[in-house]
């Protein structure tokens, strides 16, 4: 694993924004890890995050793209920060476009924020996480109401690796088979499994054999 790899997995818990414990999640699932991207909150953490998704979107799709798209309301600073990565660690000058939920009849009127979508422009899709992938199921049809545009591909910082709403693939694996086009993610809950397994993070062992048994056990339960 690459080593910002292995950063990225000690910065989510370091930020706080992967957790070990009990949690219901919005399926209704039991699970004993959670993730909430909404955590980073400090001008340092969304300047690593940005750093982060650039270069995994670098390693994954490359840089001949023009536009970075992030689905209101958690892509909309994902969209920003990655942007703006791209230009600092590449000299690349993408453009950033989001949603909005209501279209806005006013002022800058429709339903997107950032720059428009031209014919041709090719757009890279950013995610926290896609679980069930009914985000995307949303936002693909938008993005291709707006322009002829070619999604050149979906980044999430994690891929929980859990089957999707067909039982079979993971989430991200039907995505790609349904619209056409490459996902990835920064890391995947095996990659953080491996990596902080019986590992000292932040002072103390977050995933120690006790621990480890109940990821198992979720994913023979859900895993893809």
């Amino acid at each position: 694993m690459e080593s910002y790899k292995q950063e990225f997995i000690e910065f989510m818990v370091e930020s706080d924004v992967l957790k070990f414990g009990d949690f219901t999640l919005k399926s209704g699932r039991k699970s004993p890890f959670f993730m909430n991207a909404g955590a980073y909150v400090t001008g340092d953490q969304l300047h690593r995050l940005g750093l982060y998704y650039a270069r995994a979107i670098h390693d994954s799709f490359g840089l001949d793209f023009d536009v970075v798209f992030g689905p209101a309301y958690k892509g909309i600073p994902l969209s920003v920060i990655t942007t703006m990565a791209i230009s600092e660690l590449y000299g690349k000058q993408v453009r950033y476009c989001s949603n909005r939920k209501e279209v806005k009849d006013h002022g800058d009127a429709g339903i997107l924020l950032g720059s428009n979508l031209h014919d041709g422009d090719r757009v890279v899709m950013v995610e926290d996480v896609t679980t069930s992938g009914k985000s995307i199921e949303e936002t693909f049809p938008l993005i291709k109401a707006q322009a002829d545009v070619e999604v050149k591909g979906l980044m999430v910082s994690l891929n929980r690796m859990e089957v999707g709403k067909g039982g079979r693939k993971c989430a991200l694996d039907e995505v790609s088979e349904l619209y056409g086009f490459p996902t990835a993610a920064i890391v995947s809950m095996t990659d953080v499994t491996e990596h902080l397994h019986n590992r000292e993070c932040r002072g103390r062992v977050v995933i120690d054999d006790a621990m480890k048994e109940r990821i198992d056990a979720y994913y023979e339960q859900y895993g893809a």
